[in-house]
């Protein structure tokens, strides 16, 4: 696949935590015979089962998780319309606060004004008695306790809403952090159940891949200490092969599935399972099958791609060659192609980052007469260059087949 390269570290992370959790646990075991075969289908079908209620569980996790997310963003927005009342209610306290100041400075000038400049002690001590004096003092001292009230009651409003503006600042943050912890926490959960590997099925689909695979191991009435693959080979060969396929025609000379191309990434690369292959100035260029065979399997992979599958003979047994993310393709099931077929087009359907086109070869399949599940299917991939002659660097045009 075309992936960045500030993406590989982590890639290379996420890869051997998908195999941990959605793969089974023992991907070097290999099923020779009928017996073992269907001995590993039995586990294999069991610790799907469980990586099943896994991914389940994770699925809760992210939907509770995206509750969770949207409920702080709700409370976020409050936050903010919060936020933006208190500066309103803080902006008219201080226009009050200004009012009142104002208000009480032309009492003080009014009562200046009426009766000189000690208008306060005036008042008071222009009493007729001592009772008429008490009730004066009282009088001056209320206006003034009035005053100092409103005024202190004005600025411990703002005091407030400062701090409730303040509170509310720091809460926005701490959301802000929680939001983007469970962000992190999703992509976590979601990489444990991420396809990263190209074609690769779903579970449901891996267990009843092994299970058909195992039915059609009896059906061809292969014995239960035979070779699978010499068996599969045999039967088909003969003509018995059923819906799994029949007779395939020697595969010959193997040629670049491009006119032009370059290679983007090896196989292995990181736990790559194939080589992909691209071309900038053609995203949509024709592909043809690498050499004869027979359409083995044409369906779109859990990721939406494209993926044609071809089954080649090589004289003691098979290979097939998996091409994926195709944009278009050509032929059909059963169908006989050699290398002048054109099969599809090059494409960026499922999990690709571009127009590319990733090829895989392999000594099996997990596909329905393939005779290997998932597991055994990634421990028989081989290397491409073995089979045809890509230039030895990366994104080296070449420009014939």
């Amino acid at each position: 696949m075309m992936k960045k390269s500030k993406y590989i570290i982590v890639l290379i992370l996420v890869s051997a935590l998908v195999f941990n959790i959605i793969l089974p646990m023992d991907t070097k075991a290999q099923a020779n015979t009928v017996k073992e075969f269907e001995e590993e289908v039995e586990k294999y079908t069991k610790e799907l089962e469980e990586k099943q209620n896994k991914v389940a569980k994770n699925d809760k996790e992210v939907a509770e998780i995206k509750q969770r997310i949207s409920e702080i963003e709700s409370e976020m927005d409050t936050i903010v319309e919060d936020i933006g009342n208190l500066e309103i209610e803080i902006e008219k306290s201080n226009q009050e606060i200004e009012e009142k100041s104002e208000e009480s400075k032309k009492i003080i000038e009014y009562y200046q004004l009426a009766n000189g400049e000690n208008a306060y002690l005036e008042y008071a001590f222009g009493a007729t008695d001592i009772t008429d004096m008490i009730y004066r003092m009282s009088v001056v001292e209320q206006l003034t306790e009035y005053n100092d009230n409103i005024m202190t009651d004005l600025e411990e409003l703002i005091e407030k809403n400062e701090q409730q503006k303040t509170d509310l600042s720091n809460k926005k943050e701490s959301l802000t952090k929680l939001q983007t912890e469970l962000e992190d926490q999703k992509e976590r959960i979601n990489a444990d159940t991420a396809a990263l590997k190209d074609a690769m099925p779903g579970i449901q689909d891996q267990i009843d891949s092994a299970k058909a695979n195992l039915q059609y191991l009896k059906d061809l009435g292969c014995g239960e200490n035979e070779d699978k693959d010499a068996c599969i080979y045999r039967k088909t060969q003969s003509g018995q092969g059923g819906g799994g396929g029949s007779y395939v025609p020697n595969a010959g000379e193997y040629a670049r599935p491009m006119v032009s191309g370059y290679v983007t990434q090896n196989w292995m690369n990181y736990g790559h399972l194939g080589i992909d292959l691209g071309n900038r100035n053609n995203p949509s260029i024709e592909v043809y099958s690498i050499a004869t065979g027979v359409v083995f399997a044409k369906y779109y992979d859990n990721a939406g791609a494209l993926v044609l599958k071809i089954r080649h003979n090589t004289g003691s047994g098979y290979i097939y060659s998996t091409y994926a993310h195709l944009s278009a393709w050509y032929v059909n099931v059963g169908q006989t192609v050699t290398p002048n077929t054109v099969i599809g087009r090059m494409g960026s359907t499922g999990n690709s980052s571009g127009p590319h086109l990733h090829l895989e070869i392999t000594s099996c399949d997990w596909n329905y007469g393939g005779g290997c599940t998932w597991a055994e299917y990634q421990n028989r991939t081989l290397n491409p260059r073995s089979y045809i002659d890509f230039p030895g660097g990366l994104y080296s045009w070449w420009y014939s087949r």
